[in-house]
């Protein structure tokens, strides 16, 4: 996989972008939970109230909650707050009066004051309304009654009361051990919690709107709750576009650079590899690293940055049950592991089956004439059936593997969930927790859950996408066997046209035998060179060899005075116009196809190469002539057409070396010796050479060379031949009459 990691370069912006985009997203899906407690513990069960300290207290509130104090505690509250009146007349006296309506003399207000003053003040009144309900207990207890002057069953506590009962309070407060409000005061919740409470009833004391409040802070909280939100969808939308473009850009680039170097292999490299094989590399393999760039980006990043976001944050709201969520992640982890050591080596299984499916597929689709004639129809229906049973077991064999995840991970979920409710419920009992902090806990335990199945999700694109770029790389990686020199030579001008083999040896990859012994022979300007031989004597592998799709293993191939070695690919190519024994056509028009060797050619040269190849008659009985389509591999026209076709687009091309590759096998014996007549006038000073298996198309060739089994057997003329190789007699009498051999 790291050896396609420089496909990523030219998006490395877009990468960075997407992954603080990420960070984004995850920061607004990890606050959503810690808002919704807030709404629930401040909005709903402290009524929007958010200090233990309030902002206003009346005189008789302060005296009372003051008795609970210490004098250091005595003296912050004098610091922070100070004596106001309703009653004045300036503006601030009307804003009391608005806000607290049912004072009608003098109370206390809260300076305006720091952070850290804020907590000490919260803390302080925490702890005073702690020492307040114990003593009422306490109280309660010696009186023999359950009555607790209103607290702490009863939002509505009775202040009156409580004014009335002060003296009591105090001597009870002052005869108690003080170390028993220790232990009371080491849960800041409680205190929080229990102070919030008297400060809800000195506000109403007040005749403060609570409700008003409350719904204000609702509203407020659900409303950044709300932008989160659609700055989180819009982070999530924007990570989607860039991560698909990534993924779209990196796919292109591949599919690229696969294509390029497939157009720079030699024939041994593809004899390493099946046509169907580099289909489905460049095609189904990229398609798999595609697919994971563009989850990958989005869950790769934002699955890590959850996972730990979220049980900091779980962390940060219960760390005494944290260990629930350490027992899901351990629970999740072993069920990942066990699941991915199942379907790792299935993955690699079906690529490779559905390369075979490829083959068997091509296989019949190119030769179902073939498969007609013979009607092997169920044969190959079979065939088929047999390949793709076995990649559709495989397919829903992983598919099932990975459907037992996603029941499995909801049962983790809820069974998660159960515990937080149970455990937390606890938590609640003994005001050690509130329940929106248990909530919140709940979705993240979710959300690290849910992070874990995300990342589960990565680890069944991971193998895939790595056995697939393993099959990229190893096309990307394949060293080529036949490179341009480094310093290239030129043609000489002198020998234009002029090939020679001398003393040339060939050997295939792998095989024990020589395909090649011994060949020379020179091909020379304005004549025709054939070459003829049984099948498998190397005929073609002698064109293949000047064309350099194969190097020689010893020897030397020389055109225009220049090893074939020793100049570029494409320089020797465009000297040579070559027709191959099965003639290929591309999909589009006649004239694309003719004008496929020389873009540059013009109508009237594109008509005149048509005529000499004797394909104008055909051409121009079709209704649209030369802009008549082409189907994909030429199967609308015949093959003696397609042979035609394709001498066409090697005259156009004008090249000094024209090589016919049993060229001439599809065409009739009339329009054979049309077609050689009127190449001998066409091509002028070109050198021909001919590999043909009729001896009616070389006869008249200026040079036959007869090759058996590698090696030339005879070199001459017709004449010459029939007298002193015996091999070439055997052929022309297997083909021509007595007369003719005379």
């Amino acid at each position: 996989m790291l050896k396609l990691a420089k496909y990523l370069k030219p998006f490395i912006f877009s990468l960075v972008l997407a992954i603080m985009l990420l960070f984004g997203q995850a920061f607004s899906e990890l606050n959503l939970p810690n808002y919704m407690s807030n709404i629930v513990n401040v909005g709903i069960q402290q009524n929007g109230i958010k200090k233990a300290a309030p902002d206003a207290i009346s005189l008789d509130g302060i005296k009372l909650m003051t008795t609970f104090m210490d004098d250091g505690e005595k003296e912050l509250i004098s610091e922070n707050y100070i004596i106001v009146s309703s009653r004045d007349s300036n503006e601030a006296g009307k804003a009391y009066s608005s806000i607290y309506p049912k004072v009608d003399n003098e109370f206390y207000v809260k300076k305006d004051v720091d952070k850290n003053v804020s907590y000490n003040l919260d803390e302080t009144f925490g702890a005073a309304a702690v020492k307040l309900v114990y003593v009422l207990q306490e109280m309660a207890q010696q009186n023999g009654t359950k009555d607790t002057l209103g607290l702490p069953t009863s939002k509505n506590i009775d202040l009156l009361n409580l004014y009335l009962a002060q003296p009591q309070l105090v001597m009870l407060f002052d005869s108690t051990d003080p170390n028993i409000y220790e232990n009371l005061l080491l849960n800041d919740d409680n205190l929080k919690q229990t102070g919030i409470m008297f400060t809800r009833a000195f506000y109403n004391e007040l005749g403060v709107d609570i409700s008003k409040s409350q719904t204000n802070y609702i509203l407020k909280i659900g409303l950044i709750m709300l932008t989160i939100a659609l700055l989180g969808g819009i982070a999530s939308i924007l990570v989607s576009l860039l991560s698909s473009r990534i993924a779209a850009g990196v796919a292109r680039n591949l599919r690229q650079a696969v294509f390029e170097k497939i157009e720079s292999f030699s024939s041994n490299e593809f004899d390493n590899f099946s046509t169907a094989s580099l289909i489905t590399r460049c095609t189904n393999d990229v398609s798999q690293i595609q697919r994971l760039l563009m989850m990958g980006i989005r869950l790769i990043c934002y699955a890590p940055i959850m996972a730990i976001g979220a049980i900091f944050m779980a962390v940060k709201k219960s760390a005494s049950m944290s260990w629930i969520i350490a027992l899901a992640c351990i629970v999740l982890i072993c069920l990942v592991i066990v699941i991915l050591s199942i379907v790792m080596p299935k993955f690699r299984a079906i690529q490779k089956l559905v390369d075979q499916l490829n083959l068997v597929s091509r296989e019949n689709l190119s030769g179902i004439m073939v498969v007609r004639s013979f009607v092997t129809q169920e044969y190959e229906k079979k065939r088929f059936e047999l390949t793709n049973d076995d990649l559709t077991k495989t397919t829903l064999f992983v598919n099932r593997i990975m459907a037992f995840m996603m029941p499995m991970m909801m049962l983790i979920m809820n069974g998660v969930s159960l515990i937080i409710v149970w455990v937390g419920a606890k938590h609640i009992a003994s005001s050690t927790m509130q329940v929106g902090d248990m909530m919140a806990f709940m979705q993240y335990a979710i959300q690290v859950i849910m992070s874990f199945l995300m990342i589960s999700m990565i680890f069944i694109l991971v193998p895939r996408a790595q056995v697939s770029a393993t099959r990229i790389a190893e096309v990307l990686e394949t060293k080529i066997s036949i490179l341009d020199p480094e310093e290239p030579k030129q043609f000489h001008l002198d020998k234009k046209g002029l090939v020679e083999f001398r003393h040339v040896y060939f050997r295939y990859n792998g095989a024990k035998e020589d395909a090649l012994k011994d060949i020379n022979f020179t091909a020379k300007p304005r004549e025709t060179t054939a070459i003829i031989g049984s099948t498998g004597s190397g005929k073609s592998t002698i064109a293949n060899l000047l064309l350099r799709f194969y190097d020689i293993s010893q020897g030397q191939i020389l055109v225009e005075g220049v090893e074939v070695q020793e100049v570029k690919q494409k320089d020797l190519r465009s000297k040579i116009g070559y027709v191959p024994q099965k003639g290929v056509l591309h999909s589009g028009t006649i004239l694309s196809n003719i004008r496929y060797g020389n873009q540059e050619a013009s109508d009237s040269e594109i008509r005149n190469v048509a005529a000499v190849a004797q394909a104008i008659e055909f051409i121009v009985e079709k209704p649209e002539g030369f802009h008549s389509t082409i189907s994909q591999g030429g199967i609308n026209v015949s093959g003696g057409q397609k042979q035609r076709l394709s001498i066409a687009r090697a005259l156009a091309k004008k090249p000094e070396i024209l090589i016919f590759d049993d060229s001439f096998s599809a065409l009739d014996y009339k329009t054979d010796i049309a077609l050689r007549q009127a190449l001998k006038e066409h091509t002028g000073d070109s050198t021909l050479i001919i590999v043909a298996q009729r001896v009616s198309t070389i006869m008249h060739a200026e040079q036959i060379i007869v090759l058996d089994k590698g090696e030339i057997v005879g070199s001459g003329t017709h004449r010459e031949l029939l007298r002193t190789c015996p091999e070439y007699y055997e052929i022309a009498s297997s083909q021509l009459s007595q007369e003719e051999l005379a």
